[in-house]
């Protein structure tokens, strides 16, 4: 997180980086080369997931319009100004994909991120000893992969769609242009996933009995 404010700030000031920190500029890739730990598998990203899934392109500006009014519902995501979710339009791709499909598959490197802009997906993690175990069914306004798209690491479980669904796709790529275009929004946008996934690790530890 301190090399992603440090790239934050540079981008704001102009200012030349300090230490092994790369200057940010056209050739930016800070998120799509993130760092993770392990052993690096093939990486997946959005494009070649979407073919494998026979995603069908949305038209930009309804979906945009539906992405604004379930965020406007969220705690977090409500704090971006309309301004802000205008801006945020180049940044996504928007898709619908059918029922049955994984759009994210456990144990794979991603570096993207789904909002749900319609449907239901099933958070499934299969353990070692062969039981699928089902974390969490979502529907529209939840995020899902937020992790690996800031750090491009290992999923964690698997995002199945149960119904035809909408989806709203925040690539590593598209943040790194965020980054280096708009990088009062990226900070915005980072700062609120953050929290999200504060919150949610809280909510982990106190089932787990471990407040912290």
């Amino acid at each position: 997180m301190i090399r992603i404010l440090q790239r934050l700030r540079q981008a704001s000031e102009g200012a030349a980086p300090d230490g092994d920190v790369p200057r940010l500029d056209a050739e930016s890739a800070f998120f799509s080369t993130a760092w993770h730990g392990g052993p690096q598998g093939p990486l997946v990203p959005w494009e070649a997931r979407a073919v494998e899934l026979g995603a069908r392109p949305l038209a930009p500006r309804a979906a945009l319009r539906r992405l604004q009014a379930l965020w406007a519902h969220d705690r977090y995501l409500s704090t971006l100004a309309p301004d802000a979710l205008q801006r945020m339009e180049r940044y996504l791709h928007f898709a619908a994909v059918k029922a049955q499909r994984d759009v994210i598959q456990q144990d794979e490197y991603g570096n993207f991120m789904v909002v749900v802009l319609a449907g239901e997906l099933v958070v499934n993690r299969r353990q070692p000893w062969g039981e699928t175990q089902r974390l969490a069914q979502t529907g529209p306004g939840d995020l899902l992969g937020e992790m690996s798209l800031l750090d491009s690491g290992q999923r964690f479980s698997s995002c199945t769609t149960l119904v035809d669904s909408e989806l709203a796709v925040l690539s590593a790529e598209a943040l790194d242009d965020m980054l280096l275009h708009d990088p009062a929004l990226a900070a915005q946008l980072i700062a609120i996933l953050a929290r999200k996934l504060s919150v949610r690790l809280r909510a982990v530890s106190s089932r787990l009995g471990h407040p912290s």
